[in-house]
């Protein structure tokens, strides 16, 4: 049965108000949070469900009609910068979500890029931004969405959080909590965007790809590389091709792996 949506005021971390728009199950909250910020819905306005049926963030394959479990959340946000101060925004935002889930098991999680999330090796999902600018390369909005597919066995429920009040009573359930921890994260690393080293730090140290193998695509080419590192100022990835650095911008041009070895030492 599909229940009207939920519709909650809660403050984040940063100390600001933040709308929570909590659906039982949806197509996409991407989708949702565009039709609402072409209809004026304003800054820090939040979507959330435990059910998609878009499955672009986590890459499983879904057939017609089929939902996957997990926590899903777009962020529609109303923020007075350039578009040149977002460039690390996935990176942080990844960070968000990874500090956010790693409370909640006791699997091994890093970050792939640019906010790709693995758990014990697999990529289990992550986050993407979109936005629209006005006609002075500002933004008029901003949607930063977060998707993780959740089971038993990356993401096992503990004591705490059975016993744990979870957002409001009429919601309690264990991807809410975590949905409203990530909410709190993200919002406090997005008020810090302007200096993001602390959580380039973080995101360097969590990054789990070094020295692991990826395609580089030229043209119709796809050709074997290997990752050496993230630059931690630009926030742009480098690899080793043909035997030499280079660097690489756009996450388009490169074919990350789906699953690697991990060393937990």
């Amino acid at each position: 049965m599909h229940h009207e949506p939920i519709i909650s005021t809660v403050r984040a971390a940063d100390g600001s108000r933040v709308t929570i728009e909590y659906h039982d199950k949806l197509e996409s909250t991407v989708e949702l949070a565009k039709k609402y910020a072409a209809e004026g819905y304003s800054d820090r306005y939040a979507i959330v469900t435990p059910l998609q049926s878009s499955s672009k963030i986590t890459g499983t394959r879904l057939k017609d009609g089929e939902f996957e479990r997990g926590i899903f959340i777009s962020c529609l946000l109303r923020p007075s910068m350039f578009a040149s101060q977002a460039g690390l925004l996935g990176h942080i935002s990844a960070v968000s979500l990874l500090t956010a889930l790693e409370s909640h098991t006791t699997k091994h999680l890093g970050l792939g890029w640019i906010s790709d999330i693995y758990c014990d090796g697999e990529r289990i999902g992550g986050c993407s931004t979109l936005g629209k600018l006005d006609n002075f390369s500002t933004y008029e909005y901003l949607i930063v969405s977060f998707g993780v597919r959740l089971n038993g066995d990356n993401f096992p429920p503990r004591l705490t959080d059975m016993i744990k009040k979870v957002f409001d009573e009429d919601v309690p359930s264990l991807e809410m909590l975590i949905a409203k921890e990530i909410i709190n994260r993200f919002f406090l690393a997005y008020s810090g965007l302007r200096n993001p080293g602390k959580y380039m730090d973080i995101y360097s140290r969590r990054f789990i790809l070094r020295e692991k193998t990826a395609k580089y695509i030229t043209a119709d080419k796809k050709s074997r590389c290997k990752i050496l590192d993230v630059d931690k100022d630009s926030g742009a990835l480098i690899i080793e091709l043909s035997g030499k650095p280079h660097e690489v911008k756009s996450q388009r041009a490169v074919i990350m792996p789906k699953k690697v070895k991990i060393n937990t030492k």
